[in-house]
């Protein structure tokens, strides 16, 4: 499903051929990439570590980078969500890929709009694909 989902959302984003990992951790590690990267020493759902930025972000451009995401997190918000645990993974899955493609929710409310349509039309791209159950 995971791997449905990233192929499906990259060629929505018109990135068919570019590529990423998904890495499906613990709230330890997660907490730890956390920490160390954005000096934040609590869990998060989603982190994007992005290989289009920096000193050689232009050695190969179908590189994305890494999505990280925790599957205990995911987990509570989708209760909390009164959501499937695997639609919850979509939604996070497809957060951290928006964000490798430049996206960025807290640089305004503009961007942030712009990056939960994008979600959103995703989303419902996936459902419709029926990688996700219907509830």
């Amino acid at each position: 499903m995971v791997r449905k989902i990233a192929k499906a959302s990259l060629s929505a984003l018109e990135s068919p051929d570019a590529e990423l990992s998904i890495s499906l951790v613990s709230d330890k590690k997660i907490t730890e990439l956390n920490q160390q990267y954005r000096n934040r020493p609590h869990p998060t759902d989603v982190l994007s570590f992005s290989l289009r930025e920096g000193a050689f972000s232009d050695i190969n451009p179908h590189l994305l980078g890494d999505v990280v995401i925790s599957v205990e997190t995911a987990k509570r918000q989708a209760g909390a969500e009164r959501i499937s645990f695997e639609e919850e993974i979509c939604v996070l899955l497809i957060h951290g890929i928006l964000h490798l493609l430049g996206y960025d929710h807290e640089k305004s409310n503009v961007e942030a709009q712009a990056m939960q349509k994008k979600e959103q039309t995703l989303l419902l791209l996936m459902k419709r694909k029926a990688f996700l159950s219907a509830r």
